[in-house]
Order: structure tokens, then sequence, then C-alpha cells
């Protein structure tokens, strides 16, 4: 394949996230925001290394399973990848993706242990598939829409990045993954600030006036937080749309609507200050029976019901914890966000200690864990490659939910270093997940059990949790 000639081909398979494999002329191109079974027409547009990268041109034959997408925005926003099939077989697409990526640490964990020569077989006894989510649409509980144009120079827009651009933004006014109180105020806003022929931020020159706006919704309390970011370049005097939020006919209830001002370079959402137009700076969600208070910048699981699946397998791995009612271990729930894990395994623990970078999130944690009647969780504000080491007390089990990169090798080699019984691990990315259990394999420990959750359908993105045990014990 040369770079700039287009080409055709059949994808036969997606690898994480969201690859296309595409062979042709007996060589192999990576064309994204492809499915298995499409014939597709593509321009080379990187090869390096013998390796081959495409652009989607045409779908010439659609796969088999593809189905008409209920999203009348699916293919030019960037946000779902699979929503044009099955939810069975999204499942089975990404549970596919999880063994490819974790099929060279299921052999060299079997030839390290001498057991068997079947590596199938051996797989099929740890991996124990995939959960799905308990809903498929208005699942997310937070969304983060951006203001722009769909066209240079066109109307104001509010919404997601379409596909494949860093600029252009499409008004998802009818997205299907959240519910209609998103939709609503989506809407609002956007015809508000249309009315007032107000500016967006520019991204190249650094001008205008609107950012983001961030809505965050409880599925189990109906909880709305909506927050408007915006740069300090205007002053705008924003009472009426309080009021136009306030009146829509939302099924849940608006806690708080907040004025974010950030005026950083980087398109990202932060708060350089944050003013409360109406109401509170948060509200509450429930989780497997805990409260849990959530605020602007908060991390939580974006799908509460999938949450409850991914937290549940979690804990079934970590298994028996309470020496037989004994409450005599300390676990370490690292990466801990508002320290949703370290609540759950309180009840039957010594102590559960959390640490997490995001000091706001630690707030949220400890008074989450004072509301719940939990005294024995404490945590730490702090990067766990410089914090864990300083921890008086010595963990008997660890759980690990680290961002999407993984863990740094330098942290992880102390925390394999504690030669704990049991070591946990939630990824949200298997590819990093990957890495990190080569690293695992080296320091002593084996795959014990293996379960992928979805907890984003219609979308690329999957969660994986694996029990490690350490050898000998």
């Amino acid at each position: 394949m040369k770079k700039g000639q287009i080409y055709e081909g059949y994808v036969e398979r997606l690898d994480f996230p969201n690859k296309g494999i595409v062979r042709c002329e007996d060589e192999v191109a990576v064309v994204k925001n492809t499915l298995p079974g499409q014939r597709i027409s593509f321009m080379v547009n990187k090869k390096r290394k013998g390796k081959a990268e495409g652009r989607l041109l045409e779908v010439l034959e659609r796969a088999e399973e593809e189905m008409e997408s209920p999203c009348p925005h699916f293919g030019a926003c960037g946000g779902c990848s699979y929503q044009s099939l099955p939810y069975a077989k999204q499942l089975e697409i990404k549970e596919d993706q999880v063994l490819r990526l974790l099929r060279p640490m299921f052999e060299r964990q079997m030839l390290l242990k001498g057991e068997g020569e079947d590596l199938d077989a051996y797989i099929g006894s740890i991996f124990e598939g995939i959960k799905p989510s308990p809903v498929q649409t208005d699942y997310r509980n937070k969304m983060e829409f951006s203001f722009g144009d769909e066209y240079k120079d066109g109307p104001l827009a509010l919404g997601m990045h379409k596909r494949g651009s860093f600029y252009d933004i499409v008004s998802v006014r009818d997205c299907r993954i959240v519910d209609a109180d998103y939709r609503m105020v989506l809407s609002c806003v956007l015809a508000y600030f249309t009315k007032r022929s107000s500016s967006y931020f520019h991204r190249i020159r650094h001008e205008g006036y609107l950012r983001h706006l961030l809505v965050r919704k409880a599925q189990k309390t109906g909880e709305m937080l909506i927050a408007l970011v915006t740069t300090t370049q205007e002053m705008q005097d924003l009472t009426p749309l309080v009021g136009e939020l306030l009146a829509l006919p939302l099924k849940g209830k608006i806690t708080g609507v907040l004025h974010t001002k950030n005026d950083s370079l980087a398109d990202i959402v932060q708060s350089d200050e944050t003013v409360i137009l109406y109401g509170k700076d948060y509200f509450y969600e429930e989780l497997l029976g805990l409260k849990f208070k959530i605020s602007q910048f908060s991390f939580f699981q974006t799908n509460t019901l999938g949450a409850e699946v991914l937290y549940e397998t979690a804990r079934s791995f970590l298994g028996d914890i309470s020496g037989e009612g004994k409450r005599d271990k300390t676990v370490f729930d690292l990466y801990s966000g508002t320290g949703t894990i370290a609540q759950l395994l309180a009840p039957v623990a010594k102590k559960v200690i959390g640490v997490e970078i995001v000091e706001e999130a630690v707030l949220a944690a400890r008074e989450n864990a004072k509301q719940n009647g939990l005294g024995n969780c404490a945590f730490i504000a702090g990067d766990v490659l410089k914090v864990i080491e300083n921890i008086e007390e010595k963990p008997d089990f660890i759980v690990l939910d680290p961002p999407r990169d993984g863990v740094h090798p330098k942290a992880l080699q102390k925390i394999i270093d504690y030669k704990v019984d049991r070591i946990v691990y939630i990824s949200c990315k298997p590819t990093s997940l990957a890495r990190d259990l080569e690293a695992l394999l080296d320091g002593g420990y084996v795959m014990e059990r293996v379960a992928a959750v979805d907890q984003f359908p219609e979308t690329a993105n999957v969660e994986v949790i694996v029990k490690m045990q350490l050898v000998g014990k």
C-alpha cells in the first residue's frame, strides 16, 4: 500500500478501541470508525515501518448484522461507534477485543505455571466473559457538551465533536445515551444563547465567551446539577437563563445551576472560579445501598446501574476479607475517586484507606463515608506514587481502579512489593491493563478470575476486572 492511494477491502475485525483491521493486497491497514464485515474504500494517510493507517471514504457494503441507528446523529457525532449493531453483537466485539489483548498474558501465565497445553481451555477456566449493562439507552449520568459551530462561520452549535474533527460541533438534540432531561436542557441553553448572538470560545484565536455545558443527573434520585462554563471575556447576566432552566418540564429535579469561569487555553472543563447561580453545587446519588454526594468535578462512574454490576463483581473477586467475621484486615483502595469501593468494603474490613489525587473527590469521599456511618474509612489526597510509601499501615489486600493510562510503573512496583494476598484491578482501558499485567506476573502474581463489564453501550469502551493472586498464598 502507498500513502495517498485509495484501496478497497473487507473489515476483518475490530481491535480495541475502534480500529478496523482491513486486509488488502496481502497487506493490512487500520481504518477507524468501521464495523466487522463491511466492505469499504479508504485512503492510506500514514505508513510507518510497514504499518498502514487509512481514512474511511465510503462504506461500499454494510455488515450482515448492521441496521439503521436509532439516533439521527450517528455517524456525524463522534460519541458512539457501535450504535448500528444489535447489543448482543456489541458485546461479542468487546469480549473478543479483551481476549485478543489479554491472550499473550494468559499464554505466558500458562507456561509459567506449567498448567496444560490447551490455551483456549486454559483461558476458559479464568475468563468469565462480558457482563452486559442493565440499560443500553438513557444511561449516562454525566455529559460535557461543547459550544462551537457545525461548519466554519455557521450558527452556534452545542453538543459533541463531529467525528474526526477537533473544531466542528454536532448539536445532539436527540442523543440516545442520555435521557430526555439532558436533551431539554441542551435545547434550552442553545436557544437562549442563539437568541442573544453570544460568541463561543474559538480554539485557535482564543477569543469568545461560551465553552462548555456540563450536565449531571443521578439515575436513582433524579437530582440534577447544571454548570455553564465560559471565559471571562464577556459579562452576562445569567439570571434569565436560570429562570428558563427551572421552568423546564423535567422528570428530574435541578438542585443547582453553576457558572464556572475558565480562561485556560486548553480545551478542557476546569474552574478558575465557580459561582452558584441557583441552589447548591452538589447533588446525591445512590449506589448499592450507599449514598454519595457528587459535585461538578467529582469522579463517579458514568453509568450508575452498570457501576453496580462493576462493583459487585469487584467485591466478589476480592472474596472473603473478614477472616471469619473478625474484620481484622486493612484494604488499600488506590485511585479511589469519591470512595465508592472503599465504602462497599468497609463493613467487612478493619480499615480501608483510599488514595486519590483529586482533592475535591477526597473531600467528597470523607463526607460520603461519614454520611453512610462508616468510621473505618480514611482518604488521603495525593499521587499514589508519592503517597503509599508514607502510609504507616500495611495492606492485606489492594484494589486498583486507575485512570485510562493505568498505573505508573514505579507506583506499580511499590504495590507489588507489598506482597499482599490478593489484588483486584479494575481497568477502563484494556491496553493499559495488558501492560500492567505483565509487571504483575513478573512480580509473582497470577490471574485467577477475569471478567469484562460493559459500562458504555453503543461506544467502543469497556471495563475489565482482574483478580490477581500471589503465588504460594
